[in-house]
């Protein structure tokens, strides 16, 4: 009889456990439940092995790369398109070269603009787990009365739900691919520049960093502007994680937007690209805005101190990579690690997520032949994570494995970004590559 009683009892779980697996995979039960288990299981991994304890040293040797070697690593990428959703620069050269900066950075023409701008039509969307970009960029879209919300734009730049991270370029790919609106990406903004923006009718999305509102740590975070008022010295956000209407001081904004390089987006219709283009001056050009944002890195590496300043050397660093100074990016790179490893986490959140959003070391020491380098950094930046879904880290460690003649390795890392994103064009071309040589 007693056996009896455990087995129905048993029984019961069994019957509970598989209800519970199946409503779990309800997309409005995963909403509500996939963040918080992720959470939990995060917190458990980060009190075990803490990521800001994690620390990747670079190598200081550098590879004279061979002509042969060098025209493998040109096969390797993918020429940047405004269709391709991988595009990237494409290297020119594998030595030093002298980086071409203004000698004086060029600024807008003054046009006066009104004290106080609101742009109103936006509709606001809560961001859903692990859902920032898409949120944001379909909030952006909303404004030019696009027909969607974050399901649409999350369906094409993540796939798999458990990706950390939309870049730029990904989210302008949607846009120019899937919309009959238009976007653009540039470095190197200031305030001046998101608010001639609004005045002129674009709202503007900015990448940033992001602590506190019951946030653990330092993350990336993109945010979408449609107002501000100098009187109050604050933009207003759309904020998909906070809340709509967020006042945020300019102060704030200009501290965690130079952390990813003053990076915006902007979403226009076809036929205001040249209204828009004139708003932005010297921006407008993509090379010039990379030229600008490097000057302010490189102002920035000798007025600033601690986080600030890691993160200029960091901007310098993406900066050159645009235009083809590898070596000296891979300088700038290294310096940034060295303060990084300096920094004091009872006094600053360590950025340890910095690589899931921004990639430019991996290019720097790939085409300068630090390849151990590549392979030690993407390891120790999925090892940090609660989960290793950061495509790009895979990436690029497996293009480096090939490079050091480890085919099957490379196979597999090329695999695992493809099963992370299977919109990473430039992994997936790569990996067909290598399986049918």
């Amino acid at each position: 009889m007693r056996n009896k009683k455990w087995l129905y009892i048993l029984g019961i779980l069994a019957v509970f456990m598989l209800f519970s697996a199946l409503l779990y995979q309800l997309p409005p039960v995963q909403d509500r439940v996939a963040w918080r288990i992720d959470n939990v299981k995060a917190k458990i991994k980060y009190a075990i092995k803490p990521p800001e304890e994690a620390i990747f040293t670079p190598q200081t040797k550098e590879i004279q790369i061979n002509d042969i070697v060098q025209e493998t690593l040109l096969a390797l990428t993918l020429t940047p398109t405004p269709t391709n959703i991988s595009a990237s620069p494409t290297p020119t050269n594998s030595g030093p070269t002298a980086t071409p900066l203004p000698t004086e950075t060029p600024t807008i023409t003054p046009t006066p603009i009104p004290e106080k701008v609101t742009l109103t039509g936006i509709v606001h969307e809560f961001q859903k787990w692990n859902n920032c970009g898409p949120a944001n960029l379909a909030m952006a879209l909303s404004y030019w009365k696009w027909q969607g919300d974050q399901r649409d734009t999350a369906a094409f730049l993540k796939p798999n739900q458990r990706d950390k991270n939309v870049m730029p370029y990904e989210m302008t790919a949607y846009v120019n691919r899937m919309t009959d609106l238009r976007a653009i990406w540039r470095p190197g903004g200031d305030l001046t520049t998101l608010k001639r923006l609004i005045a002129a009718g674009f709202p503007v999305i900015i990448e940033k960093g992001f602590e506190g509102a019951g946030f653990d740590g330092w993350m990336g975070h993109y945010e979408l502007l449609n107002s501000y008022d100098d009187k109050r010295e604050r933009f207003l956000a759309q904020d998909s994680y906070i809340m709509p209407n967020l006042p945020v001081p300019y102060e704030d904004v200009e501290t965690y937007w130079q952390q990813f390089n003053y990076t915006f987006i902007v979403v226009y219709p076809p036929d205001k690209e040249s209204e828009l283009f004139e708003v932005l001056g010297p921006l407008a050009d993509e090379t010039t805005s990379y030229q600008i944002a490097a000057q302010k890195a490189s102002t920035e590496i000798f007025t600033t101190e601690g986080r600030t300043k890691a993160f200029a050397w960091f901007n310098r660093g993406t900066n050159l990579v645009y235009l083809d100074d590898y070596y000296g990016a891979a300088q700038a790179y290294d310096e940034y690690f060295s303060l990084y490893a300096a920094l004091d986490s009872n006094e600053v959140n360590i950025p340890w997520r910095n690589l899931w959003y921004q990639t430019g070391p991996y290019w720097a020491y790939f085409y300068t032949g630090r390849y151990y380098d590549v392979i030690n950094l993407a390891t120790t930046t999925i090892d940090a994570a609660s989960e290793p879904a950061i495509e790009e880290s895979w990436y690029w460690r497996g293009l480096a494995k090939e490079a050091l003649g480890d085919i099957d390795g490379a196979i597999a890392d090329l695999r695992k970004a493809v099963e992370l994103n299977e919109n990473f064009e430039s992994a997936k071309r790569n990996l067909d590559r290598l399986l049918n040589q």
